[in-house]
C-alpha cells in the first residue's frame, strides 16, 4: 500500500512539473509569434479568431521578407527577381486567372533588355510573340518609317508585341518556380500601419475569410486603379482620352514587324501585331466619354469616321473586326510620381507612375525600376530597419528619374502634338513633327531612340522636342516672313513650351535633368 502511494505521489509530482514546463514553452512561443522573432513559421500555420461580424479572421506568422500586392507585370517580375536574390517573397494577387486587357501589348527593345537583365527573357516563348523593328507613321496619305536603332546590340534584341495576358501568365508560372516565392489569390484591403510604419497588409482570401500578414517590406504594385497608392503618394491622375480596342485577324500590316501609328482626326489610331494571325488596333478617343457600344454609336463612329482613315491594305479587315462586335474600351491614365516615403513600404508599377500609352512605355519603366530596386537591396541582408530602410530607398525615387520621366515626358508630349487640333500653330507643329521625322538620320534615329527606351536621356528629349518647333519655325519663315508667318511661329513655339514644360515640372526639374544635386542620390546602404 505505502508503494501504491509512493507511484501515485511521484506520478502527481511528474504531472505538475510536466504541466508547469509546457506551460512555460507555451508562453514563450507565443511571445516570439508576437514579437515577429520566429521565422520558422510556415505562412499557413494561422491562427484563428472570430471577426465581430461573424467573419473569420486570421493572423499569419511574419515569415516573408517582402510583401508584393498584385501579380502583373510589375508585380510578377519583381517577386521572380527578389525570390532569386533569396529574399522570402509572398504575393498576393486579387485574380490569379489570365488577364484579358487591351493595353501592355508592347515592350519595347530598352525593356526587352531589362527582361533578359532580370532573367525573364524566356517568359516571351511560346505565347505566339511577334518581333516589332520600330514604327510607320502615317499622315494625310503619306507614310515614313522608323526603324529602332539595333545595330549595336545582339541580333535577338528589339522590340515585342504579344497577348498581355499570357505574357502575365508565363511571369507568374515563373515566379512560382522559385522555392521562397509563394503567389496566392486575395484582395488585399489595406495596409497595416503601427507609428507611422507600413508592417503589413490586411487581405480577404476566395472564400472571405480575413487574413493579416506581415513583412519587414512591403510593396504595392496593383495596377492602375490601386485602392492603396493614396496612404503612399499624391495622386494627380488625369484621363486624357480613351482607347477603343479591336481584334484584326487574318490581314498583314504594310509594314512587316512595326507598329503603325496613324496621325488621325482628332487623335491617334494605332496598329500592332499580338499574334501571329492577330493584329490590335487601338482608336484614340479624346475625353472620358465614348459612343456607346450597345446602341451602336461606337459602330458607328468606327466606320463613319475612322474607317476612312486608316491604311487601305487593313480597310476590309478593320470593318470585319466592327461588325464582328468584340469592341473593348478602356480608359488611358497619366500620374507622374509623387510618392510620400513611408517606413516598410514602397509603390511600383502603374500603382506609382503611369503616362498615355501612346508610345509602349509603361512596362520598359516598370522593369527598369525592378532593376534599379534590386541593385539597391542587394547589399542589405536584414530589411527589419523600417525608418533607415525608407531613408536609404530615397534613393530609389532619385535614381529612377531620368529614365522614367524621359519615357514619361515623350509620350505625354507626342500624344498631344499628335492630336488634331483648331489651334493652326498646333496643327504646325503636327506636321513639323511628321516632316521632321521623316528626314531620317539622326532626326529619326533620336527620337526613335528615345521611344524605344535604347536612350532615354532628358536632355536628348528636349533638345529633339525643340529641333521640332524650329524646324517648324524655319518652315514658315522661307522663302520670305510675312507677318502673318511670323506671329504663326511664334504661337507655335509658344505652344510647343506650354506642351513639354508642365510635364517636366510635374515630373521635377531637378530630378530629371539634375539628379546629382538630390542629396538622396548618394545615399549608401545601411550597414547591417
Amino acid at each position: 500500500m505505502v508503494m501504491i502511494d509512493q507511484y501515485i505521489f511521484g506520478g502527481f509530482v511528474a504531472s505538475l512539473f510536466a504541466f508547469v514546463l509546457l506551460y512555460t514553452l507555451r508562453r514563450r512561443t507565443i511571445g516570439k509569434t508576437k514579437g515577429g522573432a520566429s521565422k520558422a513559421a510556415s505562412i499557413d500555420e494561422c491562427v484563428t479568431s472570430p471577426a465581430a461580424d461573424g467573419a473569420s479572421r486570421a493572423e499569419s506568422g511574419g515569415d516573408a521578407d517582402v510583401i508584393i500586392v498584385g501579380a502583373g507585370v510589375a508585380g510578377a517580375a519583381l517577386a521572380y527577381t527578389l525570390g532569386k536574390e533569396g529574399r522570402r517573397v509572398r504575393v498576393i494577387e486579387r485574380d490569379l486567372t489570365e488577364p484579358d486587357r487591351i493595353v501592355g501589348e508592347l515592350l519595347q527593345p530598352g525593356g526587352y533588355l531589362k527582361l533578359i537583365e532580370l532573367g525573364l527573357e524566356d517568359c516571351l516563348s511560346n505565347i505566339d510573340a511577334q518581333r516589332v523593328f520600330g514604327y510607320a507613321l502615317y499622315k494625310d496619305g503619306k507614310d515614313t518609317k522608323l526603324s529602332y536603332p539595333l545595330e549595336k546590340f545582339d541580333s535577338d534584341v528589339s522590340g515585342r508585341s504579344f497577348h498581355n495576358g499570357r505574357f502575365i501568365q508565363r511571369m507568374r508560372e515563373k515566379a512560382s518556380t522559385i522555392a521562397n516565392v509563394r503567389i496566392e489569390q486575395g484582395t488585399v484591403t489595406s495596409l497595416l500601419e503601427e507609428n507611422g510604419t507600413v508592417k503589413g497588409v490586411q487581405y480577404k482570401t476566395k472564400k472571405g475569410e480575413e487574413i493579416t500578414a506581415y513583412a519587414p517590406l512591403t510593396v504595392v504594385c496593383d495596377g492602375c486603379f490601386s485602392n492603396l497608392r493614396r496612404s503612399l503618394c499624391t495622386p494627380e491622375v488625369e484621363n486624357p482620352s480613351c482607347f477603343v480596342g479591336l481584334i484584326l485577324e487574318n490581314c498583314d500590316l504594310p509594314h512587316a514587324n512595326h507598329g503603325h501609328v496613324v496621325l488621325g482626326d482628332p487623335s491617334p489610331i494605332l496598329f500592332y501585331p499580338i499574334s501571329s494571325t492577330e493584329i490590335r488596333c487601338l482608336v484614340d478617343v479624346p475625353g472620358q466619354k465614348v459612343p456607346s457600344i450597345a446602341s451602336g454609336e461606337m459602330a458607328n463612329y468606327l466606320k463613319t469616321v475612322v474607317a476612312p482613315q486608316i491604311p487601305p491594305q487593313l480597310y476590309n479587315s478593320f470593318i470585319a473586326a466592327i461588325e464582328k462586335g468584340n469592341i473593348r474600351t478602356m480608359p488611358n491614365r497619366s500620374m507622374p510620381a509623387n510618392p510620400h516615403p513611408t517606413p516598410g513600404a514602397l509603390l511600383m508599377g502603374d500603382a506609382f507612375n503611369m503616362r498615355h500609352p501612346l508610345t509602349g512605355g509603361g512596362m520598359t519603366v516598370a522593369l527598369s525600376d525592378i532593376v534599379l530596386l534590386r541593385d539597391l537591396l542587394r547589399p542589405i541582408h536584414d530589411l527589419n530597419d523600417a525608418s533607415i530602410l525608407c531613408k536609404y530607398l530615397e534613393s530609389f525615387y532619385t535614381l529612377r528619374k531620368p529614365v522614367a520621366s524621359t519615357i514619361n515626358t515623350l509620350a505625354g508630349a507626342l500624344y498631344k502634338v499628335f492630336c488634331a487640333s483648331s489651334d493652326p500653330a498646333r496643327n504646325e507643329m503636327r506636321r513639323a513633327c511628321f516632316d521632321y521625322l521623316s528626314l531620317g538620320g539622326v532626326c529619326s534615329n533620336g527620337p526613335i531612340s528615345l521611344l524605344s527606351g535604347l536612350n532615354p536621356s532628358p536632355l536628348s528629349l528636349f533638345l529633339h522636342f525643340f529641333s521640332v518647333a524650329v524646324f517648324g519655325v524655319g518652315r514658315l519663315l522661307l522663302p520670305f516672313p510675312s507677318p502673318q508667318r511670323v506671329w504663326l511661329g511664334a504661337r507655335l513655339l509658344s505652344g510647343a513650351s506650354g506642351i513639354i514644360f508642365p510635364i517636366i515640372k510635374a515630373e521635377g526639374v531637378r530630378q530629371m535633368f539634375f539628379p546629382a544635386t538630390v542629396p538622396a542620390y548618394y545615399r549608401a546602404p545601411p550597414v547591417n
